[in-house]
């Protein structure tokens, strides 16, 4: 026996029509004073992703994420496989700044900031309005079935274009902008996985913005399905007040004296870009863009009616009881904000201007000489933090009778580079009879950093018990 699962009443999802398929949201652009400020925001952000890989602080880029070398810069300061602890921190400290804003100001990062919000609606949607003209020429070309129509086909092309310049620029945070303009000169079969990784990420963002659009928000996010975790009644909100707006009535005309202020012309749901109506209450797929509050705002002073049947609010006020801003979540959250950022920032200005790492040599973990000595090889990686180009000096101290050879010393490290150099400590076979021998190795760049390192030398006496070449030695 089979069943038939029910028809849905009305739609599941705002982007899925009741048959299951897909319903485009074109939304109608709403004019207004928050659309103006989330224009001049939107610019603003859309100017500094474009230039961030080009600007520098303290030498650096401010931001370059280099994954292959595992260094990551923010904000002019190296984060080395050794700063674990102060990346964490770091992470940290942006999360709980996350949980802070949303408590206190509701969805603002995805209606304000998003970067799926701020290129959707004010680059990919404005081309794809001016090429197709606006909603009801882009519903005509659906109607149509013209999968290649002209216009379609021009938006599609600019899309392109702009996914590529993003996909660019996306690159660019992770081998930085001078390593971008020569590859761009050269073949691509001289670089592949670097021109790989700008393909797909071009393939991604047209893909986004061209197809998968609010399913974005609606769907892949997972933000919007934090809403029950990271706001609460106090948090601010934009909603329809249902008190004032109902019930509605449509038309101005005749109105009943029990009728709400809400006429029911549909503009807040035909302008969200997510396809939903904000009359329904708090929604996850509200992304609080305020859209719908400036159409909603413009009908009102048509009719003669107050502004602010949509308006910015928390579920408290909507009650008619006074928004509370000290609540649990307003004292928890600043306390681990401070907490995180408080350790981070002494962390790093109480941080070394050099970072050290000793390595054993590559291949065999010690040699014996043709005169029977035994030769350790030392590997040493510096990072140099400061802020100027430092000479390192390498000093070892072993045990009596071991000739150390350093063939560069002092050590050169430009300001901000990691490099590696080595040493050699030779010793007579007899000095492994007691065991493996410490040697002292000094750092020192004359100034602000020295620092001292103890090492294990490893020789015959661990090969005869059968070790494993050992771990020994230390960084600093």
């Amino acid at each position: 026996m089979t069943s038939i699962a029910p028809r849905a009443r009305g739609r599941v999802l705002p982007t899925m029509n009741e048959d299951g398929t897909r319903r485009w949201v074109r939304p109608r652009p709403s004019a207004g004073r928050w659309e103006t400020r989330r224009r001049g925001v939107a610019w603003g952000l859309m100017a500094l992703y474009l230039a961030i890989p080009h600007l520098r602080m303290n030498g650096k880029p401010l931001i370059l994420l280099d994954a292959p070398r595992r260094e990551f810069t923010l904000f002019g300061y190296t984060f080395l496989p050794t700063d674990t602890l102060l990346f964490m921190l770091f992470l940290g400290t942006v999360i709980v700044a996350v949980f802070l804003l949303t408590a206190l100001f509701g969805r603002v990062w995805c209606g304000w900031a998003c970067p799926q919000t701020v290129w959707m609606e004010y680059l990919f949607r404005p081309i794809e309005r001016l090429l197709e003209g606006g909603p009801a020429g882009s519903l005509a070309i659906d109607r149509g079935g013209n999968r290649f129509h002209p216009r379609r086909l021009a938006k599609f092309a600019v899309f392109l274009a702009m996914a590529l310049v993003l996909g660019h620029t996306f690159l660019a945070y992770f081998v930085g902008v001078d390593q971008i303009v020569l590859w761009v000169q050269r073949s691509p079969a001289e670089h592949p996985t670097a021109f790989a990784v700008m393909a797909v990420t071009t393939t991604l963002v047209f893909a986004d913005f061209a197809y998968f659009r609010e399913q974005t928000c609606t769907i892949a996010c997972p933000y919007g399905r934090w809403q029950s975790v990271l706001l609460d009644s106090s948090s601010l909100i934009v909603a329809y007040d249902h008190r004032r707006g109902e019930p509605r009535q449509r038309g101005t005309k005749r109105r009943g004296a029990t009728a709400g202020d809400c006429i029911d012309c549909g503009l807040c749901v035909q302008t969200c870009p997510t396809g939903i109506d904000i009359r329904d209450g708090l929604q996850m797929e509200c992304i609080h863009c305020t859209q719908c509050i400036d159409a909603c705002d413009a009908v009102m002073d048509k009719i003669g009616r107050p502004r602010g049947l949509i308006r910015y609010t928390s579920r408290e006020m909507l009650a008619g009881t006074a928004r509370h801003l000290l609540r649990p979540r307003t004292v928890i959250y600043p306390v681990a904000l401070a907490a995180f950022l408080g350790t981070f920032v002494f962390l790093l200005s109480t941080k070394a201007t050099a970072d050290v790492t000793l390595l054993r040599g590559v291949g065999d973990p010690f040699t014996v000489s043709a005169e029977g000595r035994v030769v350790n090889q030392v590997r040493l990686r510096i990072a140099n933090r400061s802020r100027a180009d430092q000479q390192y000096r390498i000093d070892v101290a072993a045990a009596e009778g071991a000739t150390v050879i350093v063939p560069v010393n002092p050590f050169p490290v430009a300001r901000g580079r990691t490099e590696t150099t080595s040493f050699f400590v030779s010793l007579p076979d007899a000095a492994f009879a007691g065991g493996e021998p410490i040697i002292t190795i000094r750092i020192s760049d004359g100034g602000t950093f020295d620092d001292t390192y103890q090492w294990r030398l490893l020789g015959p006496a661990r090969a005869r018990a059968g070790g494993d070449g050992g771990t020994g030695g230390g960084s600093g």
